[in-house]
């Protein structure tokens, strides 16, 4: 597998994870979540890590092509999607995390 196109992967993958992990953190009728909380913990970070990874594999490779955005557009945009989808997970994470 070519790593230019690992953003594009992750994206998917991010997205999936996203859509489990809020799915499984609503607190049902017995007040517990739908799925354990070590389970949502390691989803969260599995996620962060495949978009954090996505964000520095696209960047590497938008720096090589000096951002310019024009030849691209679909890349720049999976990039800056796996950069907030980074920032997302962490503050799910930090919110998840019990204190």
């Amino acid at each position: 597998m070519k790593t230019i196109n690992f953003p594009y992967i992750a994206l998917a993958l991010s997205l999936f994870l996203l859509m489990v992990v809020n799915r499984g953190s609503q607190i049902g009728s017995d007040g517990e979540t739908a799925l354990p909380l070590l389970t949502l913990l390691i989803a969260n970070e599995c996620a962060f890590f495949l978009s954090a990874i996505g964000s520095f594999v696209g960047v590497k490779n938008l720096k090589e092509i000096n951002f310019k955005f024009s030849l691209k557009p679909l890349y720049a945009i999976t990039t800056l999607l796996c950069i907030l989808l980074t920032i997302q997970f962490t503050l799910l994470g930090i919110k998840l995390w019990p204190l």
